[in-house]
Protein backbone atom coordinates (compact mmCIF):
# COMPACT_ATOMS: atom_id res chain seq x y z
CA UNK A 1 0.00 0.00 0.00
CA UNK A 2 1.40 3.84 -0.37
CA UNK A 3 1.55 4.78 2.86
CA UNK A 4 0.44 2.58 4.69
CA UNK A 5 2.41 -1.09 6.15
CA UNK A 6 2.26 -4.23 3.87
CA UNK A 7 3.07 -7.28 6.50
CA UNK A 8 4.41 -9.45 3.66
CA UNK A 9 6.74 -6.87 1.77
CA UNK A 10 10.57 -6.58 2.91
CA UNK A 11 10.56 -3.43 1.25
CA UNK A 12 7.90 -0.65 1.13
CA UNK A 13 6.90 3.22 0.77
CA UNK A 14 5.75 5.37 3.37
CA UNK A 15 4.70 8.95 2.01
CA UNK A 16 7.02 8.15 -1.36
CA UNK A 17 9.70 6.62 1.20
CA UNK A 18 11.21 3.04 0.66
CA UNK A 19 12.12 1.48 3.89
CA UNK A 20 13.65 -1.57 5.18
CA UNK A 21 11.41 -4.42 6.61
CA UNK A 22 13.02 -4.43 9.74
CA UNK A 23 11.09 -0.83 10.38
CA UNK A 24 7.41 -2.70 9.89
CA UNK A 25 6.87 -3.60 13.07
CA UNK A 26 7.46 0.63 14.53
CA UNK A 27 4.83 1.54 11.87
CA UNK A 28 2.42 -1.10 12.69
CA UNK A 29 2.79 -0.08 17.15
CA UNK A 30 3.05 3.65 15.28
CA UNK A 31 -0.53 2.71 14.17
CA UNK A 32 -2.08 0.91 16.70
CA UNK A 33 -0.88 3.78 19.47
CA UNK A 34 -2.60 6.49 16.93
CA UNK A 35 -6.13 7.71 17.51
CA UNK A 36 -6.91 8.20 13.79
CA UNK A 37 -6.46 6.21 11.16
CA UNK A 38 -3.36 8.31 9.76
CA UNK A 39 -0.20 8.69 11.45
CA UNK A 40 1.70 11.86 11.52
CA UNK A 41 3.91 12.11 8.70
CA UNK A 42 6.73 12.62 11.20
CA UNK A 43 5.82 9.25 13.17
CA UNK A 44 6.12 7.52 9.72
CA UNK A 45 9.10 8.81 8.88
CA UNK A 46 10.87 8.21 12.26
CA UNK A 47 10.08 4.96 12.17
CA UNK A 48 11.18 4.30 8.84
CA UNK A 49 14.19 6.15 9.59
CA UNK A 50 15.16 3.85 12.77
CA UNK A 51 14.89 1.34 10.81
CA UNK A 52 17.57 2.67 8.36
CA UNK A 53 19.82 3.46 11.48
CA UNK A 54 18.79 -0.60 12.41
CA UNK A 55 20.00 -1.41 9.27
CA UNK A 56 22.59 0.99 7.87
CA UNK A 57 23.05 -0.67 4.45
CA UNK A 58 19.08 -1.54 4.22
CA UNK A 59 18.33 -5.24 4.23
CA UNK A 60 16.48 -6.26 1.25
CA UNK A 61 14.76 -9.65 1.21
CA UNK A 62 12.78 -12.29 2.55
CA UNK A 63 15.70 -13.81 4.82
CA UNK A 64 16.40 -10.20 6.10
CA UNK A 65 14.50 -10.99 9.31
CA UNK A 66 16.26 -14.16 9.96
CA UNK A 67 19.41 -11.95 10.79
CA UNK A 68 17.83 -10.44 14.00
CA UNK A 69 19.57 -13.00 16.26
CA UNK A 70 23.06 -11.17 14.45
CA UNK A 71 22.08 -8.04 15.97
CA UNK A 72 23.55 -5.97 19.31
CA UNK A 73 21.40 -4.05 21.71
CA UNK A 74 23.74 -0.92 20.37
CA UNK A 75 23.55 -1.37 16.67
CA UNK A 76 21.23 1.06 15.63
CA UNK A 77 23.67 3.39 13.87
CA UNK A 78 26.27 0.58 13.17
CA UNK A 79 28.73 0.99 10.45
CA UNK A 80 28.24 4.37 11.27
CA UNK A 81 31.95 6.84 11.64
CA UNK A 82 31.07 9.89 12.96
CA UNK A 83 32.72 13.04 11.12
CA UNK A 84 33.22 16.91 12.17
CA UNK A 85 30.08 18.28 9.96
CA UNK A 86 27.18 19.76 10.79
CA UNK A 87 23.83 19.48 8.96
CA UNK A 88 23.13 22.69 8.14
CA UNK A 89 19.10 23.47 8.16
CA UNK A 90 18.78 19.75 9.64
CA UNK A 91 15.12 20.01 9.33
CA UNK A 92 15.45 20.33 5.22
CA UNK A 93 16.26 16.77 5.45
CA UNK A 94 14.97 13.63 3.52
CA UNK A 95 14.25 12.63 7.14
CA UNK A 96 15.15 15.45 10.09
CA UNK A 97 18.27 14.40 12.40
CA UNK A 98 18.15 10.60 10.89
CA UNK A 99 19.77 11.55 7.10
CA UNK A 100 22.47 13.28 9.31
CA UNK A 101 23.20 10.24 11.76
CA UNK A 102 23.11 8.07 8.92
CA UNK A 103 25.85 10.20 6.92
CA UNK A 104 27.82 10.21 10.25
CA UNK A 105 27.28 14.56 10.80
CA UNK A 106 27.93 15.14 14.59
CA UNK A 107 26.01 18.35 14.90
CA UNK A 108 22.67 18.95 13.66
CA UNK A 109 20.65 22.00 13.15
CA UNK A 110 17.04 23.06 14.40
CA UNK A 111 15.60 26.84 14.11
CA UNK A 112 12.89 27.40 16.53
CA UNK A 113 9.92 30.02 16.53
CA UNK A 114 7.96 29.93 20.03
CA UNK A 115 3.81 30.78 19.20
CA UNK A 116 1.61 29.74 21.78
CA UNK A 117 3.77 27.91 23.79
CA UNK A 118 5.11 25.32 21.58
CA UNK A 119 8.32 25.37 20.17
CA UNK A 120 7.95 24.95 16.38
CA UNK A 121 10.89 24.26 14.13
CA UNK A 122 11.74 25.46 10.12
CA UNK A 123 13.36 28.19 8.26
CA UNK A 124 10.48 31.21 8.33
CA UNK A 125 7.08 31.29 10.13
CA UNK A 126 5.09 30.37 6.85
CA UNK A 127 6.92 27.35 6.62
CA UNK A 128 5.71 25.88 10.27
CA UNK A 129 3.49 23.37 10.53
CA UNK A 130 1.63 21.86 13.97
CA UNK A 131 3.72 18.73 13.61
CA UNK A 132 7.12 20.01 12.87
CA UNK A 133 8.43 21.17 16.77
CA UNK A 134 11.31 20.45 18.39
CA UNK A 135 9.99 17.53 20.44
CA UNK A 136 9.11 15.78 17.93
CA UNK A 137 11.56 16.13 15.72
CA UNK A 138 15.20 15.88 17.79
CA UNK A 139 13.48 15.82 21.37
CA UNK A 140 11.69 12.50 21.42
CA UNK A 141 13.62 10.94 18.90
CA UNK A 142 16.65 11.24 20.49
CA UNK A 143 15.30 9.66 23.50
CA UNK A 144 14.32 6.90 21.88
CA UNK A 145 18.09 6.60 20.05
CA UNK A 146 19.94 6.55 23.51
CA UNK A 147 17.69 4.55 25.38
CA UNK A 148 18.80 2.04 22.57
CA UNK A 149 22.53 2.96 23.19
CA UNK A 150 21.96 2.64 26.73
CA UNK A 151 20.27 -0.79 27.21
CA UNK A 152 19.64 -2.22 30.53
CA UNK A 153 20.53 -6.35 29.87
CA UNK A 154 21.70 -9.26 31.76
CA UNK A 155 25.71 -8.03 30.82
CA UNK A 156 24.75 -4.77 31.69
CA UNK A 157 22.62 -4.41 34.70
CA UNK A 158 22.80 -0.06 34.98
CA UNK A 159 22.98 2.61 32.79
CA UNK A 160 26.48 3.79 32.01
CA UNK A 161 27.96 6.29 32.97
CA UNK A 162 28.65 8.62 31.36
CA UNK A 163 25.68 7.66 29.15
CA UNK A 164 26.55 6.21 25.33
CA UNK A 165 26.17 8.29 22.73
CA UNK A 166 24.23 8.06 19.48
CA UNK A 167 27.33 6.54 17.36
CA UNK A 168 28.00 3.05 18.42
CA UNK A 169 31.68 3.36 16.49
CA UNK A 170 32.63 6.03 18.98
CA UNK A 171 30.17 6.33 22.02
CA UNK A 172 31.65 8.97 23.58
CA UNK A 173 31.32 11.50 20.92
CA UNK A 174 28.50 13.95 21.70
CA UNK A 175 25.97 14.95 19.11
CA UNK A 176 25.78 18.83 18.84
CA UNK A 177 21.91 20.30 18.97
CA UNK A 178 22.52 23.76 17.54
CA UNK A 179 19.23 25.31 18.50
CA UNK A 180 18.79 28.90 16.29
CA UNK A 181 16.11 31.09 18.54
CA UNK A 182 14.15 32.83 15.42
CA UNK A 183 11.53 34.64 17.90
CA UNK A 184 12.41 36.89 21.30
CA UNK A 185 15.45 34.91 22.86
CA UNK A 186 14.10 35.97 26.40
CA UNK A 187 10.63 34.86 25.25
CA UNK A 188 11.89 31.87 23.47
CA UNK A 189 14.29 30.84 26.31
CA UNK A 190 12.17 28.96 29.31
CA UNK A 191 10.30 26.95 26.49
CA UNK A 192 13.61 25.71 24.92
CA UNK A 193 14.72 24.88 28.75
CA UNK A 194 11.34 23.25 28.98
CA UNK A 195 11.60 20.82 25.75
CA UNK A 196 15.30 19.34 26.70
CA UNK A 197 13.90 18.35 29.83
CA UNK A 198 13.19 14.62 29.06
CA UNK A 199 16.89 14.82 27.87
CA UNK A 200 18.20 16.59 31.00
CA UNK A 201 16.28 14.16 33.28
CA UNK A 202 18.02 11.45 31.74
CA UNK A 203 21.22 13.08 32.32
CA UNK A 204 21.56 12.80 28.18
CA UNK A 205 22.83 16.85 28.06
CA UNK A 206 26.36 17.66 28.55
CA UNK A 207 26.90 20.49 31.42
CA UNK A 208 28.06 22.77 33.99
CA UNK A 209 27.87 22.08 36.98
CA UNK A 210 29.37 24.86 38.92
CA UNK A 211 33.05 23.49 39.14
CA UNK A 212 33.47 21.12 35.43
CA UNK A 213 31.84 20.22 31.99
CA UNK A 214 30.64 17.05 32.55
CA UNK A 215 30.04 15.24 28.88
CA UNK A 216 27.22 14.42 27.58
CA UNK A 217 25.60 12.25 24.79
CA UNK A 218 23.75 15.53 23.18
CA UNK A 219 25.49 18.98 23.50
CA UNK A 220 22.96 22.02 22.86
CA UNK A 221 24.64 24.92 22.01
CA UNK A 222 21.95 28.01 21.26
CA UNK A 223 22.67 30.93 18.84
CA UNK A 224 20.33 33.34 17.02
CA UNK A 225 18.48 35.05 19.36
CA UNK A 226 19.43 33.33 22.21
CA UNK A 227 20.15 35.60 25.26
CA UNK A 228 23.81 35.55 26.67
CA UNK A 229 22.87 36.51 29.67
CA UNK A 230 20.08 34.00 30.30
CA UNK A 231 22.88 31.25 29.72
CA UNK A 232 25.33 32.66 31.96
CA UNK A 233 22.27 33.31 34.98
CA UNK A 234 23.00 30.42 36.40
CA UNK A 235 26.58 29.93 37.94
CA UNK A 236 25.75 26.20 39.02
CA UNK A 237 23.86 24.47 36.37
CA UNK A 238 24.23 25.21 32.76
CA UNK A 239 23.32 22.91 29.78
CA UNK A 240 22.72 25.31 27.06
CA UNK A 241 25.85 26.71 25.44
CA UNK A 242 26.66 29.86 23.43
CA UNK A 243 27.20 29.77 20.09
CA UNK A 244 30.03 33.11 20.38
CA UNK A 245 30.69 35.50 17.77
CA UNK A 246 34.04 34.46 16.39
CA UNK A 247 34.81 37.89 14.64
CA UNK A 248 34.20 39.39 17.48
CA UNK A 249 36.71 37.41 19.65
CA UNK A 250 39.44 38.08 17.24
CA UNK A 251 38.15 42.17 16.90
CA UNK A 252 40.01 41.72 20.71
CA UNK A 253 42.96 41.50 18.99
CA UNK A 254 44.58 43.32 16.49
CA UNK A 255 46.79 41.53 14.13
CA UNK A 256 48.83 42.26 11.86
CA UNK A 257 50.79 40.34 9.46
CA UNK A 258 54.58 40.99 9.69
CA UNK A 259 55.97 42.33 6.35
CA UNK A 260 58.72 40.82 4.80
CA UNK A 261 58.47 38.11 6.12
CA UNK A 262 58.37 34.26 4.32
CA UNK A 263 55.69 33.44 6.66
CA UNK A 264 52.58 34.68 8.35
CA UNK A 265 53.42 36.16 11.74
CA UNK A 266 50.31 37.43 13.82
CA UNK A 267 50.93 40.77 16.48
CA UNK A 268 48.59 40.75 19.03
CA UNK A 269 47.65 44.05 21.24
CA UNK A 270 44.67 43.86 23.33
CA UNK A 271 41.55 46.29 22.99
CA UNK A 272 38.27 46.24 24.36
CA UNK A 273 34.76 46.24 22.50
CA UNK A 274 31.87 47.73 23.56
CA UNK A 275 27.77 47.67 21.90
CA UNK A 276 28.76 44.94 19.88
CA UNK A 277 26.36 43.79 17.41
CA UNK A 278 25.78 40.95 15.32
CA UNK A 279 25.50 36.92 15.38
CA UNK A 280 25.33 35.63 18.96
CA UNK A 281 24.99 39.24 20.68
CA UNK A 282 21.39 38.99 22.40
CA UNK A 283 21.40 39.28 25.67
CA UNK A 284 25.39 40.71 25.94
CA UNK A 285 27.30 43.13 28.49
CA UNK A 286 28.23 46.21 26.97
CA UNK A 287 31.80 45.64 27.23
CA UNK A 288 33.08 42.09 25.42
CA UNK A 289 36.54 41.86 27.23
CA UNK A 290 38.74 38.72 26.42
CA UNK A 291 37.43 36.78 29.47
CA UNK A 292 33.90 36.81 28.24
CA UNK A 293 33.36 33.65 26.03
CA UNK A 294 35.19 30.56 27.46
CA UNK A 295 34.08 26.70 28.00
CA UNK A 296 31.89 27.27 30.83
CA UNK A 297 29.14 29.42 29.32
CA UNK A 298 30.18 29.00 25.27
CA UNK A 299 30.98 25.74 22.88
CA UNK A 300 30.56 27.34 19.41
CA UNK A 301 32.86 30.21 18.12
CA UNK A 302 30.85 31.31 14.68
CA UNK A 303 30.64 33.71 11.85
CA UNK A 304 29.11 34.05 8.62
CA UNK A 305 32.32 33.06 6.34
CA UNK A 306 30.93 35.15 3.22
CA UNK A 307 31.04 38.31 5.99
CA UNK A 308 33.98 37.78 7.61
CA UNK A 309 36.48 36.45 5.12
CA UNK A 310 34.88 36.90 1.85
CA UNK A 311 35.31 34.94 -1.24
CA UNK A 312 37.61 33.48 -2.67
CA UNK A 313 38.65 35.14 -5.52
CA UNK A 314 39.59 33.51 -7.80
CA UNK A 315 38.88 30.90 -6.42
CA UNK A 316 41.63 30.89 -3.82
CA UNK A 317 42.55 32.31 -0.70
CA UNK A 318 44.77 35.36 -0.59
CA UNK A 319 47.38 35.36 1.95
CA UNK A 320 45.49 37.94 4.05
CA UNK A 321 42.32 35.88 4.18
CA UNK A 322 44.55 32.54 5.43
CA UNK A 323 45.61 35.12 7.78
CA UNK A 324 42.55 35.53 8.99
CA UNK A 325 41.35 32.26 9.50
CA UNK A 326 44.38 31.26 11.30
CA UNK A 327 43.61 34.46 13.73
CA UNK A 328 40.65 33.48 13.65
CA UNK A 329 41.29 29.63 15.07
CA UNK A 330 44.02 30.83 17.50
CA UNK A 331 41.76 32.90 19.42
CA UNK A 332 38.74 30.55 19.68
CA UNK A 333 40.94 27.64 20.78
CA UNK A 334 42.63 29.89 23.16
CA UNK A 335 39.34 30.29 24.50
CA UNK A 336 38.84 26.49 24.45
CA UNK A 337 35.79 26.68 21.62
CA UNK A 338 34.90 25.04 18.43
CA UNK A 339 35.78 26.71 15.37
CA UNK A 340 32.67 26.99 13.05
CA UNK A 341 31.88 28.99 9.87
CA UNK A 342 28.22 29.53 8.16
CA UNK A 343 27.83 30.71 4.85
CA UNK A 344 30.31 28.72 3.09
CA UNK A 345 29.65 28.96 -0.81
CA UNK A 346 28.45 26.00 -1.68
CA UNK A 347 29.12 26.24 -5.69
CA UNK A 348 30.96 25.82 -7.69
CA UNK A 349 31.42 22.31 -6.34
CA UNK A 350 35.43 23.03 -7.26
CA UNK A 351 35.40 25.82 -4.97
CA UNK A 352 33.47 24.51 -2.23
CA UNK A 353 35.83 21.20 -2.30
CA UNK A 354 38.72 24.17 -2.03
CA UNK A 355 37.02 26.29 0.57
CA UNK A 356 36.52 22.71 2.81
CA UNK A 357 40.49 21.59 2.26
CA UNK A 358 41.51 25.11 3.60
CA UNK A 359 39.50 24.95 6.57
CA UNK A 360 40.15 21.47 7.71
CA UNK A 361 43.77 21.94 7.22
CA UNK A 362 43.83 25.56 9.25
CA UNK A 363 41.83 23.51 12.20
CA UNK A 364 38.14 24.80 12.10
CA UNK A 365 36.85 22.07 13.93
CA UNK A 366 33.27 21.56 12.08
CA UNK A 367 32.10 21.84 8.59
CA UNK A 368 28.95 23.49 8.15
CA UNK A 369 27.61 21.67 5.20
CA UNK A 370 24.37 21.10 3.13
CA UNK A 371 25.44 18.28 0.96
CA UNK A 372 25.24 15.34 3.41
CA UNK A 373 26.95 13.03 0.78
CA UNK A 374 29.46 14.97 -0.71
CA UNK A 375 30.90 15.93 3.04
CA UNK A 376 31.14 12.65 4.44
CA UNK A 377 31.33 9.94 1.44
CA UNK A 378 33.38 12.65 -1.69
CA UNK A 379 36.88 13.00 -2.53
CA UNK A 380 37.37 16.28 -1.46
CA UNK A 381 39.78 15.04 1.39
CA UNK A 382 43.34 14.20 0.16
CA UNK A 383 45.42 12.10 1.98
CA UNK A 384 46.49 14.48 4.83
CA UNK A 385 43.14 14.97 5.80
CA UNK A 386 42.20 11.58 6.85
CA UNK A 387 42.16 12.53 10.38
CA UNK A 388 39.16 14.14 9.87
CA UNK A 389 36.94 11.04 9.15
Amino acid sequence: MASGVGESNSVYNVKGRRCPAVARRRLITAQKKSTSNSVPIIALAGACAVGVLDHAHWIHGDHADTQDDLHWPTDISRDIVPVGCHSHNDYWRPVPLYSALQAGCIGVEADVWLFDDELYVGHTASSLTPQRTLRSMYVDPLVVILERQNPITKFQLTIARPPRGVFDADPGQSLILLVDFKTDGAATWPAVIQQLAPLRDRGYLTHFNGRDIVPGPVTVVGTGNTPFDLVTANSSYRDIFFDAPLDKLVDEESYTQNPGSGHSELHFSRTKRSNGLGQGLSGMPVTITADTFNVTNSFYASVSFKKAIGFPWPFHFTQRQIDLIRAQVRVAHRHGLKVRYWSLPGWPRGLRNHIWRVLAQEGVDILNVDDLVGATKGDWKTRIFDWWI
